[in-house]
């Protein structure tokens, strides 16, 4: 084997063989050293004392780290694994609440109705539920899931809440258009309850923004009539039967002929929030007849 020569200039460089030979001698002396120690004292005790007790501490250091850090990352994947079984748990939970608030608000809803159908137990009446309506905030025109299949005609009476809502305006063998009396051209025969007096209720989209809509034409002779008074149906609609409940003064004004009254409404009936309704199955010309 030749001998390894250096050149000038050049920096000197140990073969990586030699490089692994030696450092495997070093860690073999390191480990006889280390096993000596626990035989023998004196020189070598010390000289382990310096060299391998400093490097298995450091040993130590490092293994006591790793364990410390693996048992960190296990600890890590059992959270996240953790945190998503919650964020499942919290997703179906949130879906079970949602369910449970609209049951509620449908059990609410058939509540009015059945209270309303109880209140007006004199007429037939079927249950239909809203499946359209016109653009806009207000049910002012829609359309229910009933028609002449289930009996549905043109004029009967539809109500909601506490009273009326409108009349049917159209059919077809499983749907119906109801016009509701908040319509810009929808106007109602009614009267005042207390006292009987008559007046004409219109629809007016502008004003239901306030909440109300307007009546006129209120021949109030003995100034008896006051804010809070029921309106109804009167007999003398050729449209709705008598006795619905529309709602309830809220203004009342004097007109400039001096010899009636005209103001505003509060309806019965809440025509933002509509889903189910009450079809009258009887028509105002039908019982007259």
């Amino acid at each position: 084997m030749s001998p390894i020569i250096k050149k000038k200039g050049e920096k000197f460089t140990l073969p990586s063989k030699y490089l692994l030979f030696i450092l495997t001698i070093l860690c073999t002396g390191m480990v006889l050293l280390t096993f000596q120690t626990t035989v023998f004292s004196g020189p070598l005790s010390a000289i382990a004392g310096y060299t391998v007790v400093p490097f298995e501490e450091g040993i130590s250091v490092i293994g006591s780290w790793l364990a410390n850090r693996s048992e960190e990352l296990g600890q890590i994947r059992d959270l996240i694994a953790e945190n998503e079984t919650l964020k499942q748990q919290v997703d179906e939970l949130t879906i079970e609440n949602t369910r449970l608030q609209q049951d509620r608000y449908e059990l609410t809803n058939l509540r009015e109705l059945y209270n309303l159908d109880a209140q007006y137990d004199e007429y037939e009446k079927t249950g239909a539920r809203i499946i359209a309506r016109d653009s806009g905030n207000w049910f002012y025109s829609f359309v229910i899931n009933k028609g002449t299949n289930d009996g549905i005609a043109v004029d009967m009476n539809v109500m909601a809440g506490s009273g009326l809502v409108g009349r049917i305006v159209d059919v077809g063998p499983n749907w119906a258009k109801v016009k509701s009396i908040i319509a810009d051209d929808s106007n109602v025969s009614a009267m005042v309850l207390s006292s009987s007096d008559n007046m004409i209720v219109s629809g007016n989209l502008k004003l239901y923004a306030s909440g109300v809509i307007e009546f006129t034409q209120l021949v109030d002779s003995d100034n008896v009539v006051v804010e809070g008074d029921k309106i109804v149906t009167s007999n003398i609609s050729d449209k709705y039967l008598p006795g619905i409940l529309i709602g309830y003064i809220s203004t009342i004004n004097q007109d400039a002929n001096n010899l009636t009254k005209s103001g505003y409404i509060t309806p019965a009936v809440d025509f933002e929030h509509l889903e189910e309704v009450l079809v009258v199955m009887e028509l105002k010309q039908t019982i007259e007849e």
